[in-house]
Protein backbone atom coordinates (compact mmCIF):
# COMPACT_ATOMS: atom_id res chain seq x y z
CA UNK A 1 0.00 0.00 0.00
CA UNK A 2 2.36 2.41 0.87
CA UNK A 3 6.04 2.28 -0.63
CA UNK A 4 9.26 2.06 1.18
CA UNK A 5 11.17 5.98 0.99
CA UNK A 6 13.40 7.70 3.15
CA UNK A 7 12.48 10.76 5.10
CA UNK A 8 14.49 13.94 6.49
CA UNK A 9 13.82 12.63 10.13
CA UNK A 10 16.84 9.73 11.24
CA UNK A 11 17.31 8.42 14.48
CA UNK A 12 14.79 6.27 16.46
CA UNK A 13 11.06 6.23 15.36
CA UNK A 14 8.87 7.83 17.72
CA UNK A 15 5.82 6.66 19.56
CA UNK A 16 3.07 7.20 17.22
CA UNK A 17 5.40 5.93 14.20
CA UNK A 18 6.14 2.76 16.38
CA UNK A 19 2.13 2.36 16.64
CA UNK A 20 0.82 2.47 13.38
CA UNK A 21 4.07 0.08 12.29
CA UNK A 22 3.42 -2.17 15.25
CA UNK A 23 -0.87 -2.27 13.86
CA UNK A 24 -0.11 -2.52 10.12
CA UNK A 25 -2.17 -5.39 9.08
CA UNK A 26 -5.53 -4.07 11.38
CA UNK A 27 -4.86 -0.46 9.55
CA UNK A 28 -4.88 -2.12 6.10
CA UNK A 29 -8.06 -4.06 6.60
CA UNK A 30 -9.43 -1.05 8.57
CA UNK A 31 -8.57 0.51 5.08
CA UNK A 32 -10.01 -2.24 2.89
CA UNK A 33 -13.21 -1.88 4.47
CA UNK A 34 -13.14 1.98 4.16
CA UNK A 35 -12.89 1.84 0.63
CA UNK A 36 -15.60 -0.79 0.18
CA UNK A 37 -18.01 2.00 1.11
CA UNK A 38 -16.40 5.44 -0.48
CA UNK A 39 -15.06 5.92 -3.79
CA UNK A 40 -11.51 7.11 -3.34
CA UNK A 41 -10.87 10.52 -5.44
CA UNK A 42 -9.33 10.01 -8.72
CA UNK A 43 -6.15 11.90 -7.15
CA UNK A 44 -4.69 13.97 -4.15
CA UNK A 45 -2.01 15.16 -2.51
CA UNK A 46 -2.40 16.02 1.22
CA UNK A 47 0.27 18.34 2.98
CA UNK A 48 1.99 16.96 6.43
CA UNK A 49 3.31 18.34 9.68
CA UNK A 50 5.53 16.02 12.16
CA UNK A 51 5.88 18.01 15.40
CA UNK A 52 7.51 14.41 16.62
CA UNK A 53 4.74 14.68 19.53
CA UNK A 54 2.07 14.87 16.45
CA UNK A 55 1.61 13.80 12.77
CA UNK A 56 -1.03 15.60 10.95
CA UNK A 57 -2.48 17.04 7.84
CA UNK A 58 -3.18 20.27 7.03
CA UNK A 59 -4.09 20.90 3.40
CA UNK A 60 -6.01 18.43 1.28
CA UNK A 61 -5.58 19.17 -2.69
CA UNK A 62 -8.09 17.24 -4.82
CA UNK A 63 -6.61 18.98 -7.79
CA UNK A 64 -2.82 18.02 -7.15
CA UNK A 65 -0.48 20.89 -9.51
CA UNK A 66 3.14 19.06 -8.44
CA UNK A 67 3.56 15.85 -10.04
CA UNK A 68 7.03 17.53 -11.67
CA UNK A 69 8.47 17.25 -8.45
CA UNK A 70 8.02 13.30 -7.93
CA UNK A 71 10.92 11.22 -8.28
CA UNK A 72 11.06 10.11 -11.64
CA UNK A 73 11.47 5.96 -10.31
CA UNK A 74 8.36 6.57 -8.91
CA UNK A 75 6.50 6.78 -12.75
CA UNK A 76 5.62 2.52 -12.64
CA UNK A 77 3.69 3.30 -9.39
CA UNK A 78 1.76 6.23 -10.71
CA UNK A 79 0.97 4.22 -14.47
CA UNK A 80 -0.29 1.29 -12.41
CA UNK A 81 -2.29 3.55 -9.76
CA UNK A 82 -3.60 5.78 -12.55
CA UNK A 83 -4.87 3.02 -14.38
CA UNK A 84 -6.82 1.32 -11.61
CA UNK A 85 -8.76 4.78 -10.89
CA UNK A 86 -9.36 5.12 -14.73
CA UNK A 87 -11.10 1.54 -14.90
CA UNK A 88 -13.56 2.96 -11.57
CA UNK A 89 -13.93 5.79 -13.33
CA UNK A 90 -14.90 4.88 -16.80
CA UNK A 91 -13.79 1.85 -17.48
CA UNK A 92 -14.06 1.75 -21.44
CA UNK A 93 -11.87 5.35 -21.74
CA UNK A 94 -9.58 5.57 -24.58
CA UNK A 95 -9.41 9.29 -25.18
CA UNK A 96 -8.87 11.81 -21.84
CA UNK A 97 -9.13 15.50 -22.26
CA UNK A 98 -6.84 16.93 -19.48
CA UNK A 99 -8.17 20.76 -18.67
CA UNK A 100 -5.15 22.82 -16.85
CA UNK A 101 -5.47 25.69 -15.13
CA UNK A 102 -5.56 28.88 -16.75
CA UNK A 103 -2.62 30.68 -15.46
CA UNK A 104 -0.17 29.60 -18.56
CA UNK A 105 2.37 31.62 -17.58
CA UNK A 106 3.56 29.66 -15.01
CA UNK A 107 6.26 27.45 -16.42
CA UNK A 108 6.50 25.27 -13.20
CA UNK A 109 3.12 24.22 -13.34
CA UNK A 110 2.89 23.26 -17.11
CA UNK A 111 5.81 21.40 -16.24
CA UNK A 112 3.15 19.80 -14.04
CA UNK A 113 0.81 19.26 -17.04
CA UNK A 114 3.51 17.78 -18.97
CA UNK A 115 4.15 14.99 -16.38
CA UNK A 116 0.78 14.12 -15.54
CA UNK A 117 0.23 13.67 -19.00
CA UNK A 118 3.14 11.65 -19.28
CA UNK A 119 1.56 9.27 -16.21
CA UNK A 120 -1.74 9.15 -18.02
CA UNK A 121 -0.54 8.28 -21.40
CA UNK A 122 1.26 5.48 -19.99
CA UNK A 123 -1.65 4.33 -18.62
CA UNK A 124 -2.46 3.47 -22.26
CA UNK A 125 -5.02 6.40 -22.26
CA UNK A 126 -4.45 9.07 -25.83
CA UNK A 127 -4.72 12.31 -24.09
CA UNK A 128 -4.49 15.75 -25.47
CA UNK A 129 -4.55 19.36 -23.61
CA UNK A 130 -7.14 21.53 -23.51
CA UNK A 131 -7.87 25.05 -22.29
CA UNK A 132 -10.62 27.13 -21.37
CA UNK A 133 -8.42 30.13 -21.02
CA UNK A 134 -9.47 33.25 -23.00
CA UNK A 135 -5.82 33.40 -23.93
CA UNK A 136 -5.81 30.67 -25.92
CA UNK A 137 -7.87 30.41 -28.99
CA UNK A 138 -5.59 28.73 -31.37
CA UNK A 139 -3.86 25.40 -31.12
CA UNK A 140 -0.52 27.39 -28.94
CA UNK A 141 2.86 25.70 -27.85
CA UNK A 142 4.38 26.89 -24.74
CA UNK A 143 7.94 26.14 -23.15
CA UNK A 144 8.11 24.92 -19.66
CA UNK A 145 11.19 26.19 -17.55
CA UNK A 146 13.23 23.15 -18.46
CA UNK A 147 12.48 23.36 -22.31
CA UNK A 148 9.83 20.47 -22.37
CA UNK A 149 7.32 21.89 -25.24
CA UNK A 150 3.41 21.31 -24.51
CA UNK A 151 0.14 21.94 -26.87
CA UNK A 152 -2.57 23.59 -25.62
CA UNK A 153 -5.37 23.59 -27.67
CA UNK A 154 -8.68 25.78 -27.55
CA UNK A 155 -11.42 23.89 -26.36
CA UNK A 156 -15.02 23.79 -28.21
CA UNK A 157 -18.33 22.82 -26.93
CA UNK A 158 -20.65 21.19 -29.08
CA UNK A 159 -24.10 20.34 -27.15
CA UNK A 160 -23.16 19.00 -23.82
CA UNK A 161 -19.93 17.45 -24.83
CA UNK A 162 -16.22 19.78 -24.96
CA UNK A 163 -14.19 18.25 -28.03
CA UNK A 164 -10.98 19.77 -29.48
CA UNK A 165 -10.77 20.03 -33.17
CA UNK A 166 -10.87 16.08 -34.22
CA UNK A 167 -10.78 14.78 -30.59
CA UNK A 168 -13.69 13.84 -28.81
CA UNK A 169 -13.13 11.99 -25.48
CA UNK A 170 -15.02 9.72 -23.37
CA UNK A 171 -13.54 12.03 -19.91
CA UNK A 172 -12.29 14.91 -19.05
CA UNK A 173 -9.83 15.22 -16.12
CA UNK A 174 -9.77 18.49 -14.38
CA UNK A 175 -6.65 20.07 -13.13
CA UNK A 176 -8.07 23.40 -12.77
CA UNK A 177 -9.48 23.67 -8.75
CA UNK A 178 -12.23 26.30 -10.40
CA UNK A 179 -11.36 29.32 -7.33
CA UNK A 180 -12.97 31.48 -9.34
CA UNK A 181 -16.13 29.64 -9.86
CA UNK A 182 -17.47 26.96 -12.20
CA UNK A 183 -17.64 28.26 -15.92
CA UNK A 184 -20.24 27.49 -17.87
CA UNK A 185 -18.64 25.78 -20.52
CA UNK A 186 -18.23 22.64 -17.99
CA UNK A 187 -21.69 22.70 -16.52
CA UNK A 188 -24.03 19.99 -17.50
CA UNK A 189 -21.82 18.06 -19.73
CA UNK A 190 -22.93 14.38 -20.69
CA UNK A 191 -19.00 13.09 -20.53
CA UNK A 192 -17.60 11.87 -17.12
CA UNK A 193 -16.01 15.31 -15.47
CA UNK A 194 -13.64 13.91 -12.97
CA UNK A 195 -12.90 15.29 -9.97
CA UNK A 196 -16.42 16.52 -9.85
CA UNK A 197 -17.17 19.89 -10.01
CA UNK A 198 -17.97 20.18 -6.54
CA UNK A 199 -14.50 19.20 -5.42
CA UNK A 200 -13.37 23.15 -6.58
CA UNK A 201 -13.28 25.46 -4.46
CA UNK A 202 -15.99 27.11 -5.96
CA UNK A 203 -17.81 25.19 -3.87
CA UNK A 204 -15.63 23.46 -1.37
CA UNK A 205 -14.52 24.46 2.02
CA UNK A 206 -11.63 23.16 4.34
CA UNK A 207 -13.51 23.63 7.21
CA UNK A 208 -16.00 21.36 5.73
CA UNK A 209 -13.02 18.75 4.84
CA UNK A 210 -11.19 18.91 8.51
CA UNK A 211 -15.32 18.29 9.53
CA UNK A 212 -15.00 14.86 7.90
CA UNK A 213 -11.71 14.01 8.81
CA UNK A 214 -12.82 14.70 12.47
CA UNK A 215 -14.67 11.50 11.82
CA UNK A 216 -12.26 9.56 10.32
CA UNK A 217 -9.65 10.29 12.77
CA UNK A 218 -12.05 9.86 15.56
CA UNK A 219 -12.84 5.94 14.43
CA UNK A 220 -9.34 5.31 13.71
CA UNK A 221 -7.69 6.60 16.85
CA UNK A 222 -10.34 3.85 18.41
CA UNK A 223 -9.71 1.45 16.03
CA UNK A 224 -5.57 1.38 17.94
CA UNK A 225 -6.59 3.08 21.11
CA UNK A 226 -4.48 6.56 20.86
CA UNK A 227 -5.46 9.63 21.39
CA UNK A 228 -7.08 11.15 17.84
CA UNK A 229 -5.17 14.37 19.30
CA UNK A 230 -1.66 12.89 18.09
CA UNK A 231 -3.51 12.96 14.19
CA UNK A 232 -6.27 15.73 13.96
CA UNK A 233 -5.52 19.53 14.65
CA UNK A 234 -7.86 21.69 16.08
CA UNK A 235 -9.80 24.06 14.28
CA UNK A 236 -13.06 26.24 13.97
CA UNK A 237 -14.25 28.09 11.60
CA UNK A 238 -15.04 32.25 11.15
CA UNK A 239 -17.73 34.10 8.75
CA UNK A 240 -18.75 37.33 7.38
CA UNK A 241 -15.63 38.29 7.87
CA UNK A 242 -13.76 41.75 6.13
CA UNK A 243 -10.30 42.26 7.07
CA UNK A 244 -10.21 45.73 5.18
CA UNK A 245 -13.47 46.69 7.31
CA UNK A 246 -12.55 45.14 10.39
CA UNK A 247 -16.03 43.64 10.63
CA UNK A 248 -15.92 40.11 12.44
CA UNK A 249 -12.43 41.04 14.15
CA UNK A 250 -14.00 40.41 17.81
CA UNK A 251 -15.40 36.71 16.50
CA UNK A 252 -12.38 35.80 15.03
CA UNK A 253 -10.18 36.50 17.46
CA UNK A 254 -12.62 35.13 20.45
CA UNK A 255 -11.68 32.31 18.33
CA UNK A 256 -8.23 32.22 18.23
CA UNK A 257 -8.39 32.09 22.05
CA UNK A 258 -10.47 29.83 22.50
CA UNK A 259 -8.12 27.42 20.66
CA UNK A 260 -5.14 27.91 21.82
CA UNK A 261 -6.31 27.34 25.00
CA UNK A 262 -7.38 24.04 24.00
CA UNK A 263 -3.94 23.53 22.71
CA UNK A 264 -2.45 25.04 25.66
CA UNK A 265 -3.85 22.05 27.54
CA UNK A 266 -2.97 19.28 25.19
CA UNK A 267 0.75 20.86 25.19
CA UNK A 268 0.43 20.26 28.98
CA UNK A 269 -0.73 16.85 28.89
CA UNK A 270 1.95 15.97 26.40
CA UNK A 271 4.43 18.00 28.37
CA UNK A 272 5.00 19.95 24.83
CA UNK A 273 7.48 23.26 25.71
CA UNK A 274 6.72 25.05 22.97
CA UNK A 275 4.66 27.56 22.74
CA UNK A 276 0.85 26.79 21.33
CA UNK A 277 0.13 28.89 17.78
CA UNK A 278 -2.87 28.78 14.77
CA UNK A 279 -2.89 29.34 11.43
CA UNK A 280 -5.14 31.23 9.66
CA UNK A 281 -6.22 31.17 6.33
CA UNK A 282 -8.75 31.38 3.53
CA UNK A 283 -11.68 28.52 4.24
CA UNK A 284 -11.41 28.17 0.20
CA UNK A 285 -8.55 28.83 -1.78
CA UNK A 286 -4.84 27.76 -2.65
CA UNK A 287 -1.37 28.28 -3.42
CA UNK A 288 -0.76 29.50 0.35
CA UNK A 289 -2.72 32.60 -0.21
CA UNK A 290 -4.75 34.43 2.31
CA UNK A 291 -2.77 32.31 5.43
CA UNK A 292 -1.37 33.95 8.93
CA UNK A 293 0.45 32.37 11.53
CA UNK A 294 -1.24 33.88 14.94
CA UNK A 295 -0.35 33.16 18.35
CA UNK A 296 -2.35 35.36 20.57
CA UNK A 297 -5.67 37.30 19.67
CA UNK A 298 -4.02 40.27 19.50
CA UNK A 299 -1.98 39.10 16.58
CA UNK A 300 -5.89 39.37 14.84
CA UNK A 301 -6.58 42.78 16.12
CA UNK A 302 -3.41 44.31 15.44
CA UNK A 303 -3.19 43.75 11.95
CA UNK A 304 -1.38 46.45 9.52
CA UNK A 305 -2.82 47.58 6.08
CA UNK A 306 -0.33 45.26 4.26
CA UNK A 307 -1.52 42.07 6.49
CA UNK A 308 -5.26 43.23 6.01
CA UNK A 309 -4.64 42.99 1.91
CA UNK A 310 -2.70 39.96 2.14
CA UNK A 311 -5.50 38.19 4.26
CA UNK A 312 -8.29 39.97 2.06
CA UNK A 313 -7.82 38.60 -1.42
CA UNK A 314 -6.71 34.89 -2.75
CA UNK A 315 -6.47 33.46 -5.84
CA UNK A 316 -8.24 34.51 -8.95
CA UNK A 317 -8.55 37.68 -7.02
CA UNK A 318 -11.86 36.23 -4.79
CA UNK A 319 -12.40 38.05 -1.75
CA UNK A 320 -11.80 36.09 1.74
CA UNK A 321 -14.87 36.32 4.20
CA UNK A 322 -14.75 33.00 5.45
CA UNK A 323 -11.68 31.64 7.47
CA UNK A 324 -10.69 28.28 8.98
CA UNK A 325 -8.98 28.58 12.04
CA UNK A 326 -6.33 25.60 12.50
CA UNK A 327 -4.05 24.66 15.13
CA UNK A 328 -0.83 25.12 14.46
CA UNK A 329 1.49 21.84 13.82
CA UNK A 330 5.17 22.57 13.97
CA UNK A 331 7.35 20.60 11.95
CA UNK A 332 11.13 19.61 13.00
CA UNK A 333 12.33 18.02 9.70
CA UNK A 334 15.05 19.81 8.06
CA UNK A 335 16.53 19.52 4.80
CA UNK A 336 20.07 21.04 4.27
CA UNK A 337 19.43 22.99 7.43
CA UNK A 338 16.06 24.36 5.82
CA UNK A 339 12.60 23.76 7.30
CA UNK A 340 10.55 20.91 5.26
CA UNK A 341 7.22 19.36 5.44
CA UNK A 342 6.04 16.66 3.42
CA UNK A 343 3.47 16.47 0.66
CA UNK A 344 1.84 12.65 -0.30
CA UNK A 345 0.89 12.18 -3.99
CA UNK A 346 -2.13 9.60 -4.03
CA UNK A 347 -3.54 8.23 -6.83
CA UNK A 348 -6.93 6.63 -6.50
CA UNK A 349 -6.26 5.42 -2.85
CA UNK A 350 -2.63 4.01 -3.03
CA UNK A 351 0.28 6.25 -2.03
CA UNK A 352 2.67 6.97 -5.42
CA UNK A 353 5.33 8.81 -3.88
CA UNK A 354 6.06 12.57 -2.34
CA UNK A 355 8.40 15.13 -1.95
CA UNK A 356 9.60 17.59 1.06
CA UNK A 357 8.19 21.51 0.83
CA UNK A 358 11.43 23.32 2.03
CA UNK A 359 11.91 26.92 2.86
CA UNK A 360 15.18 28.32 3.53
CA UNK A 361 13.82 31.69 5.02
CA UNK A 362 10.53 30.23 6.93
CA UNK A 363 10.49 29.12 10.55
CA UNK A 364 9.52 25.57 12.10
CA UNK A 365 5.69 27.69 13.11
CA UNK A 366 5.18 28.95 9.37
CA UNK A 367 3.26 28.22 6.47
CA UNK A 368 5.95 26.98 3.43
CA UNK A 369 3.69 27.15 0.81
CA UNK A 370 5.49 30.43 0.24
CA UNK A 371 7.70 32.13 -2.64
CA UNK A 372 10.93 31.02 -2.07
CA UNK A 373 10.05 27.61 -1.29
CA UNK A 374 11.66 24.52 -3.47
CA UNK A 375 10.87 20.79 -3.99
CA UNK A 376 12.84 17.78 -2.87
CA UNK A 377 11.89 14.42 -4.24
CA UNK A 378 11.45 11.65 -1.84
CA UNK A 379 13.54 8.26 -2.75
CA UNK A 380 13.45 4.67 -2.33
CA UNK A 381 14.79 3.48 0.85
CA UNK A 382 18.21 2.29 -0.62
CA UNK A 383 18.13 -1.50 0.80
CA UNK A 384 14.25 -1.56 -0.70
CA UNK A 385 13.75 -0.27 -4.42
CA UNK A 386 10.43 -2.45 -4.52
CA UNK A 387 7.10 -1.25 -2.46
CA UNK A 388 6.46 -4.81 -1.88
CA UNK A 389 9.03 -5.10 0.51
CA UNK A 390 7.65 -5.17 3.97
CA UNK A 391 7.78 -8.59 4.27
CA UNK A 392 11.72 -8.90 4.08
CA UNK A 393 13.46 -9.47 7.27
CA UNK A 394 16.01 -7.80 7.13
CA UNK A 395 14.17 -4.20 6.03
CA UNK A 396 14.56 -1.43 7.53
CA UNK A 397 11.59 0.17 9.85
CA UNK A 398 9.72 2.31 7.44
CA UNK A 399 8.98 5.33 9.10
CA UNK A 400 7.55 6.61 6.15
CA UNK A 401 4.49 4.30 6.55
CA UNK A 402 3.43 6.52 9.16
CA UNK A 403 2.81 9.68 6.81
CA UNK A 404 1.39 7.35 4.07
CA UNK A 405 -0.95 6.41 6.70
CA UNK A 406 -2.08 9.96 7.73
CA UNK A 407 -2.15 11.13 4.34
CA UNK A 408 -4.78 8.05 3.13
CA UNK A 409 -7.22 9.35 6.48
CA UNK A 410 -7.26 12.75 4.51
CA UNK A 411 -8.10 11.25 1.83
CA UNK A 412 -10.67 9.05 3.13
CA UNK A 413 -12.36 12.17 4.26
CA UNK A 414 -12.27 13.79 1.12
CA UNK A 415 -14.11 10.91 0.02
CA UNK A 416 -16.40 11.36 2.22
CA UNK A 417 -16.89 15.01 2.62
CA UNK A 418 -17.12 14.72 -1.67
CA UNK A 419 -19.83 12.29 -1.04
CA UNK A 420 -21.93 14.18 1.49
CA UNK A 421 -21.96 17.61 -0.94
CA UNK A 422 -22.40 16.13 -3.70
CA UNK A 423 -25.58 18.02 -5.06
CA UNK A 424 -26.75 14.56 -7.09
CA UNK A 425 -26.91 12.17 -3.93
Amino acid sequence: MVPHLTTALTGPLLSLEKSLLGAMPKIEHWFRSQWLEYSSPFYASVDLRNAGFKLAPVDTNLFPGGFNNLNPDFLPLCVQATMIAVEKVCPEAHRLLLIPENHTRNTYYLRNIAALANILRQAGLDVRIGSISPEITEPTYLETHDGHSLLLEPVQRRGNRLVLEGFDSCAILLNNDLSGGVPDILKNLEQTVIPPLHAGWATRRKSQHFAAYNKVAKAFAELLNIDEWLINPYFDHSSGIDFHARIGEEELASKVETLLAKIKLKYDQYGVDQEPFVIVKADAGTYGMGIMTVKSPDDVRDLNRKQRNKMSVVKEGMQVSEVIIQEGVYTFEYLHEAVAEPVIYMMDHYVVGGFYRVHTSRGIDENLNAPGMHFEPLAFENSCSLPDCGGAPDAPPNRFYAYGVVARLALLAAAIELQESDPLA
